[in-house]
């Protein structure tokens, strides 16, 4: 077996290790059951000459869209098919790195094993073309299925325009100070589907996270620990509606006094999505 190219690398171990630790949370949540979820991570910096000349060890794979901003890049990406738990203890052996060809249309693994990338690929990579155009340092890009806002999403009120924002950012002041643009929603779409991919992009150009319905979130961050954060902040407010609502009554939330007083404290960025 060929050594692993972690060895010697401190700062993509780091980043590495980093990735395991979160799917190890996801895990703990129930928020991964069996292969469910995905993390991408963009380490192209992290690769020195060494890495840069690596040869494919599998066939060159196509994305089903052209990601011209992509020529060159390398990405961590969880294997499909494999648990976070799993992810969690061997993320070398249940995930991959990939580059992308020059044609910005395919990639291929170069390390450590020939383990295929997750099936929601071209959303992630879309993403991480829309990072890079626009200038942002965000790395990371985390699917992931939490229970309480998948468990929203079941709900027609909650699909309404501003509806499920509004009230997660009403359930405890730091929602709305960690998640000031909110939870944007995409209406049931066939998941690995470019069609899903687009959606997407679409939406986190304007949000914290990107709730599918009925299937899980995405979210993006500067790395894996802060894209986590933003939809645990949002989950964390879920809970605490499920919660209270659980007691008999539909709870009374923050006004919208009290929510733009946070907004104005923290010169927090007002919603951009119509609604409340």
């Amino acid at each position: 077996m060929n050594e692993s190219i972690l060895k010697g690398r401190p700062e993509l171990t780091a980043v590495i290790e980093q990735v395991a630790e979160v799917a190890g949370y996801l895990w703990q949540k129930g928020w991964a059951e069996r292969n469910g979820g995905n993390i991408t991570v963009n380490v192209t910096e992290l690769m020195d000459e060494a890495c840069r000349s690596l040869t494919a060890i599998a066939p060159a794979k196509q994305i089903g869209k052209v990601l011209p901003n992509l020529k060159g890049q390398f990405f961590y990406a969880k294997g499909t098919g494999r648990r976070m738990r799993d992810l969690a203890r061997k993320p070398m052996e249940n995930g991959a790195i990939i580059r992308i060809c020059d044609d910005c249309q395919s990639y291929e693994i170069v390390a450590d094993l020939p383990v295929m990338p997750t099936s929601e690929l071209p959303s992630h990579l879309a993403l991480q073309d829309y990072l890079i155009a626009s200038g942002s340092n965000y790395k990371a890009t985390l699917h992931t299925h939490p229970i309480e806002l998948v468990a929203m999403s079941h709900i027609p009120r909650f699909l309404q325009p501003g509806e499920m924002t509004h009230v997660l950012w009403s359930m405890i002041p730091e929602t709305l100070a960690f998640a000031p643009l909110g939870i944007g929603i995409v209406p049931y779409t066939l998941p690995g589907s470019v069609r899903l991919a687009d959606a997407t992009l679409k939406l986190i150009k304007d949000y914290d996270v990107v709730l599918w319905e009925k299937h899980g979130t995405v979210s993006v961050g500067p790395d894996i620990m802060e894209a986590f954060d933003q939809t645990d902040v949002l989950c964390k407010a879920a809970n605490i509606y499920m919660c209270a609502k659980s007691m008999g009554s539909e709870p009374e939330g923050m006004t919208d006094t009290a929510m733009k007083e946070v907004q104005e404290v923290f010169k927090l960025p007002k919603k951009r999505e119509g609604g409340k």
